[in-house]
């Protein structure tokens, strides 16, 4: 050969994708009336099935006339028109109707597991309105937790006081606990209209606002009512919140109200539901960063150009605000010789989430200050 050959590379930062986190993992039960009804519902929420739902309106008139997927698509609906992959499964019959139920809805939650793989998104975003008993709760985190998603469920309790000893039952960050409800004939509607606004505020404003103090659409009154004062802490509102519970306020709109998960004293880090999100959002950052750079030589040039794509990518989050700040480093004292040979470098990542302003102390001082050259004006 006597020939040019000229061969083509890339190499620099690359561009990241906002990461995808308003979408709603939702399992129920349906059930319709016999016939074609029934052969409808089967055909288009298969049981034991996944089932990705892009228009909702379409999935509402699908979805049967009992059970409770119909009014959790609904209440959804009320707040934003998302992405819903749905898990429908069946309801329990028989002496041991409730513990049926909970087994099979518990196989609904691990089918969201294989949801990237069957329908093409992973849920973020997860519930199951009105059926989110101790044990489906308890599970839930479970699932949330390998999804890199938020739960919300129910915190159950006929009052303040029973709604907090439920709540110390549990310590995951990845859950978010709900009282009262918001309608008398569908018990879950609160947890429902929780995903729907989750959904919501994520595609408007991002997933560093938490939930609250935001209107809820389509609430017309609560189950219990809880009294709320801006100015005064110890109200029932107030107790709740300070138990990590958000309950739900009137003041403009029916509002939720609390920004904590159920973390706990172990991770105070985490005792926001802004500072998991953002938790999840950075790993789906790093995940998308790393995942060309994987298995290709490990050049200087190349280790370069990955921490200038992550960097770059959290620098954009800075300025949307979505963060305080954050960076990558390469540190040389972790990362020996052996160790690069051995292809296994060693990043550390920092970062700073957006706090929510929860808590804000006003200083009022009384003056005699704006007397002062009172006689002079009148002159």
């Amino acid at each position: 050969m006597h020939s040019l050959t000229i061969t083509e590379s890339a190499s620099g930062p690359r561009t990241i994708k906002p990461p995808a986190l308003a979408i709603i993992g939702l399992v129920a039960t349906a059930t319709a009336a016999a016939g074609a009804a029934t052969d409808a519902l089967n055909a288009a929420f298969p049981l034991g099935e996944l089932t990705l739902v892009t228009n909702i309106d379409a999935a509402i008139a699908a979805a049967g006339s009992g059970g409770t997927l119909a009014p959790a698509l609904a209440a959804i609906r009320d707040q934003v028109t998302p992405i819903v992959v749905v898990a429908r499964v069946a309801p329990g019959e028989g002496e041991d109707a409730q513990e049926d139920t909970d087994a099979n809805v518990i196989a609904g939650l691990d089918l969201l597991l294989t949801a990237k793989t069957s329908v093409g998104v992973a849920p973020r975003i997860i519930g199951a309105p009105g059926l989110d008993t101790l044990a489906v709760t308890t599970e839930m985190i479970v699932v949330a937790k390998r999804l890199r998603a938020m739960a919300y469920a129910a915190a159950i309790g006929d009052d303040i006081a029973e709604v907090t000893a439920y709540r110390n039952g549990f310590t995951a960050r990845e859950l978010m606990l709900i009282w009262p409800d918001t309608s008398i004939d569908f018990a879950g509607d609160a947890v429902a209209r929780a995903l729907g606004l989750r959904a919501q505020i994520d595609e408007r404003i991002g997933w560093h606002k938490t939930l609250s103090n935001v209107p809820i659409d389509g609430v017309i009154g609560t189950t219990v009512a809880v009294q709320f004062d801006l100015l005064d802490p110890s109200t029932e509102a107030g107790t709740l919140n300070g138990a990590e519970v958000t309950t739900i306020i009137r003041e403009n709109g029916f509002r939720f109200w609390g920004n904590r998960t159920t973390a706990g004293p172990d991770h105070p880090e985490f005792a926001f539901e802004s500072a998991v999100r953002t938790s999840h959002a950075l790993q789906d950052i790093i995940a998308q960063t790393f995942q060309p750079f994987m298995d290709h030589p490990m050049t200087v040039g190349m280790i370069k150009d990955l921490l200038e794509t992550v960097n770059a990518a959290f620098r954009n989050l800075a300025v949307q605000g979505r963060i305080m700040g954050a960076k990558a480093f390469f540190d040389a004292d972790a990362n020996t010789a052996d160790q690069l040979a051995a292809g296994r470098p060693n990043f550390r990542i920092q970062y700073t989430p957006v706090a929510p302003l929860e808590d804000p102390t006003v200083r009022l001082v009384i003056t005699d200050f704006y007397y002062s050259g009172f006689a002079d004006q009148l002159v």
